[in-house]
């Protein structure tokens, strides 16, 4: 028995990283446990990439690969394309008649997020963008999920989910709605190679079927302690990123490592060559998997057609009781 109903997606932005990792493996875990949607937002990417649609497609295809490299399941989960079922789409309108304009406009994303594309000179004033939240909580709605894995950054756009889904109920007399809750998913914070927040626009991260090569390039970047200039100085672990990464990725050695820094016995060269080497061992299994899945392009689109029908399916139920409710 299943406990219940999951919906989660992200927004295909191309190849993930290492900082994607935990919030895949918290998905890959919780499709043993419950009924699990996992969709691939496109329409999202357009709130605010609306200009630039070239590489939408392909976006779209690499974070299938990565998904599935790193252990969703087809069989277990319903893996698919957001604009491939409409369902989405028909519930989003809906629940946008019914929205009060306030509640958008006091979203804590709203202001902040067009001011900080505004710094760079893009305007992204749009009704797609101030109505990005219920196509969040269409997303959610239409397969009456009961939990939406979260982080804590989160919990205002689930919770204006649920007062979306609880003003239709009211306004229609119904229980079509359900009113999902948070599974507060525990993200490792694995920073980016320079020590900051780890992203592809700053050319920090790590991709997930990183090479062999492209790992030991990326680890000799790593920034290291600052005070620690030759290898017999003491070293500061704490303050150090590859330190950090072995914690995450050589939890056997990373005491060891740490002390061995503190008394100068092991330089920052000798300590990246042993990270690189674990992060190879680590990430070799995901990018050969990957490279099956690349070479069978016809398999890939099988799934996602096949997930979008699973998807379709359910909610096309849903989308059914809505008309109902709303006399339509």
């Amino acid at each position: 028995m299943k406990k219940g109903i999951i919906f989660s997606g992200m927004r295909p932005t191309g190849k993930l990283h290492l900082g994607h990792l935990s919030v895949l493996e918290n998905w890959v875990k919780l499709q043993k446990e419950y009924e699990c949607f996992y969709g691939i937002v496109d329409w999202h990417a357009l709130t605010t990439g609306f200009e630039d649609t070239d590489n939408i497609k392909e976006n779209i295809k690499e974070m299938a690969l990565d998904w599935l490299s790193v252990g969703l399941d087809p069989e277990e989960s319903a893996i698919f394309v957001q604009s491939h079922v409409k369902e989405h789409g028909e519930l989003f309108l809906l629940l946008g008649m019914t929205t009060p304009l306030s509640w958008l406009e006091r979203v804590p994303t709203y202001k902040e997020q067009i001011h900080q594309f505004g710094q760079v000179g893009k305007d992204i004033s749009t009704y797609g963008f101030l109505g990005y939240p219920v196509l969040m909580a269409a997303d959610i709605l239409v397969y009456r999920a009961t939990s939406v894995p979260v982080g804590e950054d989160q919990l205002p756009h689930l919770e204006l989910t649920r007062e979306i889904a609880r003003r239709f109920n009211h306004m229609f007399q119904t229980e079509v709605m359900s009113e999902p809750q948070a599974i507060l998913a525990k993200v490792k914070l694995l920073p980016g190679i320079d020590n900051r927040k780890m992203s592809k626009s700053y050319g920090n991260d790590i991709a997930l079927n990183a090479s062999t090569e492209e790992i030991n390039d990326k680890v000799s970047q790593m920034v290291t302690d600052p005070a620690r200039i030759r290898k017999t100085d003491l070293g500061h672990p704490e303050v150090c990123t590859v330190h950090t990464y072995h914690t995450f990725y050589n939890e056997a050695e990373v005491k060891e490592i740490g002390a061995e820094c503190r008394t100068g016995k092991i330089g920052c060269v000798a300590c990246k060559k042993r990270l690189a080497q674990k992060l190879d061992l680590f990430i070799a299994p995901i990018r050969e998997k990957r490279a099956q899945l690349a070479a069978q392009p016809n398999i890939l689109d099988q799934i996602l057609e096949e997930g979008a029908n699973k998807a379709r399916e359910k909610a096309s139920h849903t989308l059914e009781a809505v008309r109902e409710a709303m006399k339509i």
